[in-house]
């Protein structure tokens, strides 16, 4: 690991200066991983490794069929100790090489930012700029940031493969290498070399892999650390920051009139409270999570008071203070004479004896730092807010508003997003269940005995009678499922929740697989049979005078048929009077989540954007005509195959009207690490995300300046593309016999399932359907074989067929329509990019070798040559369409990143391919099972997961 692959031919000067540093870093990190691997395996191991790295370097710079020979013959005859070693030392050094970029993208924006150059697109700056260029006035962008709630949603699944101890270890890592880049002695850079050092052999001397199960409460932890690491301070510095540029950019016209922020930017989290398909989340979960992350937010809150405690040592005999600030200072049971003149201190004892007393009665299991004395605990969030107000306006009131900003500010701020629960956790469950759990419940009360096998139309007659009766279906009395008295105890395990910490701790109830209006109307009822839903009834006549219901009842629209049919189910759904008047109490607002992965495995990459862009706009139109503000939640991947890449060209490319300062997205797996383990980048993502929506909420749309006549024929094209791509996908994957065996045998799925990486099971059911397979170990597995087969497969097909149908003139006008789409229409730019990234980590003959594991030869033959004609097939297309046959043309940093990786994950796959081989012939043979081999696998899974990067 001592050298650093050359640049790639062609790189200009200009880039290889601006890489330099990055290079250096690389080659620094890949040094003192080899001196690591010397003095811990040995010179013999080490010669062996790095014997291996040259001939896969010269194999993939010279594409020299004699050094592949070679890479193969040196892999095969490794032991099986060495073969440990080999594939740590390389997935290490994609952990190192991820670092080491992460840091160069800080830098490049650093340095950008010192140079006064224009601003960045996709930073707060940027947006605001392209409003104002396009006469958006300054009270629009005031009134966007008041109405707009703008969330990413954390979720657990079963793509993340790291362990939160090597996460630490790199974090460390990251800090050390970001230190070189300010000048430093030879002594201090010596010190940094050595911590470097001693940082990597920790990561080597770690265990890469867990050799136990990960549990729902692991993976609250996990989460819980982006919070400490960026959340909890990033998110109000970025507030800090739109209020800046927003006053440079929209100044007010009374220059005293200061724009205050609503908490616009909210956390969510589905960890703990995500229990479709998953036995592990229980009401225990649930409250679990909320536990956790209170103490979270509690510890934070603590800290930060003490430490504004022993800053604002302000005197009285100095200056004065508010009469609200003196109330406070009296109300602390902190009674020193030496403090007397000092009321801020005083007011924060009190502070911080109150929320010390409120983290214990909310479950805090102990506060670190003893308070002075006793004090009532808060009775919600907005009252510690309040607290903070009165220090701050007593401080701006009496030339201390330079005082605010360094702590004070940030941690009003804090109080406002977070409140005492920290992230708005969601509800989620299939259909399916609430189905069973309300026949039974109808059944046991004599009321319907077969609810379950009633036609839609009775079932909406029937649920909504019931929801209009006074008296529940449930009896203490009566004996019920387990999986009845389970989802009955997390609706009302919802409401306590909702009681102690906060109507924001849980306020969304997600249900998957909505087929029908009575799959909506089902989870209304398990509200009202909860306490959830309230009625107030006029005695009178009888009627329900109001109802009011605690949890938004969110559709989740995820296979092609059901984003087919969102439209009419939303349409039929909130023209029930019943419905209608609960939405108005939600204040007219309706969320809608559109699932990408699942639409994605069901009809393939372009069926399924093509459809989710249709579903959007018809929703859209629906929602208009209703008059409801729709809020769409986003159920995003890491991988492109499941609505991954760029978050911000994702949201600029939605259609018209379907942003409008409301979003939702779900952040996942490695993606997660990956976006907000270093604070830096953390901000940056999150700049990305409020950016984005304001543009796309604010500026004028392409589509909308375009002709409808030209747009028309950019979507019959779509439509017509999407109908031959869908029909090419699901006849290789859902129509070709011996699929699923292909599938099985030319992937590491199997091996997947056997990772200690996710609380959720790999498969809804204990089959081998695709249908049944989970659409995240689905694409997780084609990025390991390095054929990524969900993010490109059907297009060249489509578009090739589509083109060669009519005569000359005709492929003609179709070639000239698709350039002016990938020009003009952001949705197609968007999507081609997409596809453009993923072909670029594709690789053939990578995937070849994986294919040889299919023991079926005539099977693999037949399947692995239509998956290479297709392959071809899109390559060309995609050429045809944009003009060039390079990948990445237009990124050219990430093109030389991926470039550079390759020769460090070939061997990675190679090695994996080897291994597994010797793991299913020795199961196949009935041998023991070797677990250094098996543990070899699952860290070659790691290594190629952090290489390729977004592969969730």
């Amino acid at each position: 690991m001592a050298k650093q692959p050359n640049m790639p031919s062609g790189a200009s000067k200009a880039a290889a200066d601006k890489d330099a540093p990055l290079k250096e870093d690389i080659r620094l990190l890949g040094r003192l991983l080899g001196n690591v691997l010397r003095e811990q395996e040995g010179d013999a191991v080490f010669q062996v490794v790095e014997t291996i790295r040259q001939t896969a370097v010269r194999f993939r710079r010279e594409s020299d069929a004699q050094s592949g020979a070679e890479l193969n013959k040196l892999l095969k005859k490794l032991t099986r100790d060495q073969t440990i070693s080999v594939v740590r030392a390389f997935s290490y050094f994609s952990h190192l090489a991820n670092i080491a970029e992460d840091q160069h993208h800080n830098r490049r924006r650093r340095a950008h930012l010192l140079a006064g150059s224009a601003p960045q697109q996709g930073s707060i700056a940027y947006a605001l700029s392209r409003l104002d260029d396009a006469g958006v006035p300054g009270s629009a962008v005031r009134d966007f940031f008041k109405e707009a709630l703008i969330s990413p949603v954390l979720t657990a699944h079963p793509t993340e493969v790291q362990r939160k101890s090597i996460l630490d270890a790199e974090r460390e890592i990251a800090r050390l290498l970001a230190e070189r880049d300010r000048p430093l002695t030879p002594k201090e850079l010596a010190q940094n070399t050595q911590l470097l050092h001693a940082r990597v052999a920790t990561l080597w001397q770690t265990r890469m892999l867990r050799y136990t199960k990960l549990t729902v409460a692991d993976e609250i932890e996990n989460a819980l650390s982006y919070y400490r690491i960026t959340f909890l301070r990033e998110l109000p510095a970025l507030y800090a920051d739109i209020e800046q540029e927003v006053a440079t950019h929209f100044p007010q016209r009374h220059a005293s009139a200061e724009l205050d922020l609503p908490p616009f930017v909210q956390m969510g989290s589905w960890i703990g409270g995500d229990r479709d398909g998953n036995p592990n989340v229980n009401a225990g979960t649930m409250q679990h999570a909320l536990v956790r992350q209170s103490t979270a937010i509690f510890d934070f809150y603590l800290e930060e008071v003490h430490a504004l405690g022993a800053e604002l040592s302000i005197s009285t005999l100095l200056v004065g203070v508010n009469p609200e600030l003196e109330a406070l200072a009296a109300a602390s049971p902190d009674h020193s004479e030496h403090r007397m003149d000092e009321p801020y201190r005083r007011a924060l004892i009190g502070l911080y004896a109150r929320l010390a007393a409120t983290a214990r009665a909310l479950g805090a299991a102990h506060v670190l730092r003893q308070e002075v004395g006793a004090a009532a605990p808060y009775a919600s969030a907005a009252d510690f807010t309040r607290d903070l107000r009165v220090l701050e306006d007593s401080l701006k009131a009496h030339h201390g508003a330079a005082l605010v900003r360094p702590r004070l500010a940030a941690l009003k701020r804090a109080s406002e997003i977070f409140g005492f629960h920290l992230a708005t956790l969601d509800m989620r469950q299939s259909s399916d269940v609430h189905e069973r759990v309300l026949a039974e419940l109808f059944s046991c009360a004599r009321v319907e005995p077969d609810y379950a096998a009633l036609a839609e139309e009775r079932k909406v007659e029937l649920l909504l009678d019931e929801l209009g009766k006074p008296r529940l279906l449930h009896s203490p009395y009566l004996p019920y499922s387990a999986e009845t008295d389970s989802e009955l105890a997390i609706l009302r395990a919802a409401r306590d929740i909702r009681r102690r910490y906060g109507e924001r701790a849980i306020r969304n109830y997600i249900i998957s697989h909505t087929e029908t209006v009575s799959d909506l109307l089902e989870v209304l009822l398990l509200q009202k049979e909860t306490g959830l839903l309230r009625m107030e009834w006029d005695n009178a006549s009888g009627q329900i005078a109001d109802a009011r219901q605690e949890l938004m009842v969110i559709p989740l629209f995820e296979t092609i048929p059901d984003l087919r049919n969102a439209p009419q189910i939303m349409d039929e759904f909130m023209a029930l009077p019943q419905v209608r008047r609960l939405i108005a109490r939600q204040g007219d607002l309706q969320e809608v989540m559109l699932g990408y992965s699942d639409s994605n495995k069901d009809g393939g990459f372009l069926t399924s954007n093509w459809e989710l862009y249709k579903a959007e706009t018809r929703l859209v139109d629906l929602f208009e005509r209703a008059g409801v503000k729709l809020r769409l939640f986003h159920g995003r991947g890491g991988t492109v195959g499941r609505g991954g890449g760029p978050s911000y060209d994702a949201i600029l490319a939605q259609p018209p009207g379907t942003v409008n300062g409301q979003i939702r997205l779900t952040e996942q797996g490695e993606i997660i690490a990956s976006k907000f383990s270093n604070p830096e980048i953390g901000h940056r993502n999150l700049e990305l995300l409020v950016a984005a929506t304001l543009e796309a909420s604010l500026a004028p749309h392409a589509e909308e300046g375009r002709q409808a006549k030209k747009l028309a024929g950019f979507e019959r094209a779509m439509e017509e593309l999407s109908e031959r791509a869908y029909r090419g996908y699901r006849d290789l994957v859902y129509d070709t016999p011996g699929f699923t065996d292909y599938f099985f045998a030319s992937t590491p799925i199997a091996e997947i399932a056997e990772l200690n990486i996710g609380s959720r099971p790999a498969s809804r059911k204990s089959t081998r359907r695709i249908e049944d397979l989970r659409a995240i170990p689905w694409g997780f597995s084609w990025g390991q074989c390095r054929l990524l087969l969900p993010g490109w497969y059907g297009f060249g097909s489509a578009v090739s067929s589509w083109l060669l149908e009519g005569d000359a003139a005709q492929h003609k006008k179709r070639l000239t329509l698709l350039r002016a789409m990938v020009k003009e229409w952001p949705f197609f730019a968007t999507l081609l990019s997409n596809m453009d990234m993923v072909l670029s980590k594709t690789d053939l003959a990578v995937a070849s070798r994986y294919a040889e594991l299919v023991g079926d030869k005539k099977l693999r033959n037949s399947i692995f040559k239509r998956i290479l004609a297709e392959h071809q097939r899109t390559i060309e297309c995609l050429s045809l369409i944009t003009g060039t046959k390079e990948r990445l043309a237009n990124n050219p940093l990430l093109a030389r990143s991926i470039k550079n990786r390759f020769a460090y994950l070939d061997p990675l796959n190679h090695l994996q391919v080897e291994l597994i081989k010797r793991h299913r012939a020795a199961s196949a043979e009935g041998r023991k099972l070797d677990e250094r081999v098996r543990r070899g696998i699952h860290m070659s899974i790691n290594g190629i997961a952090a290489g390729l990067r977004n592969t969730g």
